[in-house]
């Protein structure tokens, strides 16, 4: 064990160099809203129930990075033409997760008071735990029905790529408000270390999505042979060029996504594969379908990914080569998990400051 902590302290200490150090002060209270915007095919939410009650989060520190932040304040709404929007989903199975992921956006933003998140969730009774959590956060919250997907769900290689909620991202255009035109995704098991606007600023040019992508990846393997060998399927990528792109990271143009009908494009993926089986993981394959070939290219930095190993045994990864923006657990090693098992991986040592979990004793 003795190496293990030698090598943890390795790590954070060098992390310290490559990552913003914000101050710890205090800024004026922010405004958290209650979402009644539903698209019209979302039923309304069903009865509050109380697994969640569960948890029990410690409060966050309030973050004041900078003095000159604008103009977004107390009273700025959603509409905020200054803001920089981030969309997550809270799961029960991964609340720890997401809580830590806010923790980590917040405490290294230029400007906290800017950001403002969008909340998918599947239960009702999230929004309290939210604001004790963060209680100056600007948020809103998104009911996301199950029912809108689970017929198109199909079997994977890992359960919990099966779960409805996992598939909110494939409709944030529809959930979000319409004046909401750009937003960045991300996933429940990771971490930012980095000022989250420098991400929010990429240029995805023509393109309606913006992801690190891995060309050296062996893209063949995220697709069945049914597939490959079936010109009606393979032939969608006659002339892209694909390369695979973890979507637990993106960045997403709306008012293109919206214009050009994208959530449909995926749908009809997800209905072929119902019948066909012509691919094994999850909510990913829809996106490489829809948009490999078309993406605009963001740096590796904001999504050193697989740190959960793989989607299997959950093995203990190094870091990438390279400059870290943002630490990315996916995989079904999870962090929270390992550290409460006394069984963690040396870079789980890099996500336990962001975690507010408070333990029972």
């Amino acid at each position: 064990m003795l190496w293990i902590m030698r090598l943890s302290c390795l790590f954070s200490a060098a992390l310290t160099v490559i990552v913003l150090s914000p101050s710890f002060q205090s800024f004026p209270p922010a405004e958290a809203i209650r979402s009644s915007h539903l698209d019209a095919y979302l039923r309304p939410p069903p009865p509050v129930h109380h697994s969640s009650y569960r948890f029990s989060f410690r409060k966050s520190p309030v973050f004041r990075n900078a003095d000159d932040c604008g103009s977004s304040g107390a009273d700025s709404g959603v509409c905020d033409p200054s803001l920089v929007h981030v969309a997550i989903t809270l799961d029960v199975e991964y609340l720890r997760g997401s809580i830590a992921a806010v923790h980590s956006i917040l405490q290294h933003s230029l400007c906290p008071e800017s950001v403002f998140f969008h909340f998918v969730v599947s239960e009702t009774n999230l929004e309290p735990l939210v604001r004790s959590t963060f209680p100056e956060l600007k948020f809103e919250i998104y009911y996301f029905a199950p029912e809108t997907v689970r017929d198109l769900i199909s079997s994977s290689v890992r359960q919990a790529l099966e779960q409805p909620l996992n598939y909110a991202r494939n409709y944030l255009a529809d959930l979000l408000e319409p004046c909401v035109k750009r937003v960045i995704y991300l996933d429940s098991d990771l971490v930012v270390v980095d000022d989250i606007a420098k991400l929010w600023r990429t240029s995805l040019g023509p393109r309606t999505i913006g992801a690190p992508e891995y060309c050296h990846a062996n893209f063949t393997k995220y697709f069945t042979g049914i597939f490959w060998s079936d010109e009606r399927f393979s032939g969608t990528f006659k002339g892209r060029n694909p390369c695979y792109f973890n979507t637990g990271v993106m960045v997403l143009d709306l008012e293109k996504w919206r214009r050009d009908g994208y959530t449909k494009r995926i749908e009809k993926w997800m209905e072929i594969q119902k019948g066909e089986r012509i691919y094994e993981l999850g909510s990913l394959p829809p996106f490489l379908l829809v948009f490999a070939g078309h993406v605009a290219p963001i740096s590796h930095r904001w999504n050193q990914h697989g740190l959960g190993g793989d989607n299997v045994r959950g093995s203990c990864r190094d870091l990438h080569p390279g400059p870290v923006s943002l630490l990315h657990w996916s995989g079904s090693g999870k962090p929270w998990l390992r550290v409460d098992s006394k069984r963690p991986c040396p870079l789980d040592a890099l996500w336990a400051p962001y975690d507010l979990y408070r333990h029972s004793h």
